[in-house]
């Protein structure tokens, strides 16, 4: 708690503060009351090379698959050329959970990444944006947000169709194979 409590002193936002969530652990709620299209928080890190940011996915995944436990991977995409490592202690910002009904979108506003409200905010609601994984590897991404709009993956809300689609066809594989198994016995 020692690490939480100087990340919280670091926190430059008047408008939030990191609390134990319900959706993953720790997330960032809000103070007072936000009004929309507020500027939030800054998402900042160390600014990296796109090849650098591959490693450090690719590294990070293999530690969370043999420890389910393992944070996520904090690399967000600056611009063509770089990305920002925010998994460092002071980025707040981090904290900030994914949900399908967020109430804040990403902005990145001279090379400074912005969380802003897409809608009004009320003290102590929890600060969520849409973190838009692409659906590639929607199956590494499961979604625990439990909003009603809840898709079940972490992935861009654009790509939602194509995922409700994959996903009925696995049902009806699966229902296949199942059927077959039960019909075997």
């Amino acid at each position: 708690m020692k690490i939480l409590s100087k990340i919280i002193m670091r926190i430059k936002s008047p408008y939030a503060k990191i609390k134990k969530s319900g959706i993953h652990h720790l997330g960032v709620f809000a103070v007072k009351d936000i009004p929309k299209k507020t500027r939030i928080i800054e998402y900042v890190g160390k600014k990296i090379t796109k090849e650098r940011a591959d490693k450090i996915y690719d590294e990070s995944f293999a530690k969370h698959e043999k420890n389910k436990n393992y944070g996520s991977v904090y690399i967000f995409e600056l611009n063509k050329k770089h990305d920002v490592d925010g998994n460092v202690y002071w980025n707040p910002a981090k904290y900030i959970n994914h949900s399908c009904n967020p109430n804040c979108e990403t902005d990145i506003i001279n090379d400074k990444i912005w969380i802003i409200s897409i809608k009004k905010i009320k003290k102590g609601e929890e600060i969520t944006y849409n973190y838009g994984y692409d659906i590639d590897d929607y199956k590494n991404h499961s979604c625990n947000c439990g909003s009603k709009k809840c898709v079940g993956y972490i992935v861009n809300d654009e790509q939602w169709p194509k995922l409700r689609k994959l996903l009925k066809k696995e049902k009806i594989k699966n229902h296949k194979k199942s059927s077959k198994s039960w019909k075997k016995k």
